[in-house]
């Protein structure tokens, strides 16, 4: 069984008890969060596909651990002009853990 549900803009594929990296959610470790924008699931032999969402379809999960990504740099510069800037981002995210697909 597996579902397809939408968080912060972006779009997840997951399966029972697997460890997500979503976008950062604010909650604390160990919290409970449920995510009802569920795009598609798949059972043991159906497959329903909303419209955009699928009615009554939840993802509930448990947050594990709070973070930041690894660092990448952005480096611009202007030929011929002396113009450089370096600078680094780290993205925050929130380690959740599959807990339950219900349609």
């Amino acid at each position: 069984m597996y579902a397809i549900f939408e968080t912060g803009g972006r779009q997840y594929w997951a399966q029972p008890e697997q460890v997500l990296r979503v976008d950062s959610l604010g909650l604390k470790a160990g919290d409970k969060v449920e995510f009802d924008r569920v795009l598609a699931v798949r059972g043991d032999d159906d497959l329903q596909v909303g419209q955009p969402y699928v009615e009554g379809a939840k993802v509930v999960a448990t947050v594990v651990e709070q973070g930041r990504g690894k660092k990448i740099r952005v480096f611009t510069y202007k030929r011929k002009k002396h113009s450089k800037r370096l600078r680094g981002h780290r993205q925050d995210f929130t380690a959740v853990r599959i807990d339950e697909i219900s349609v």
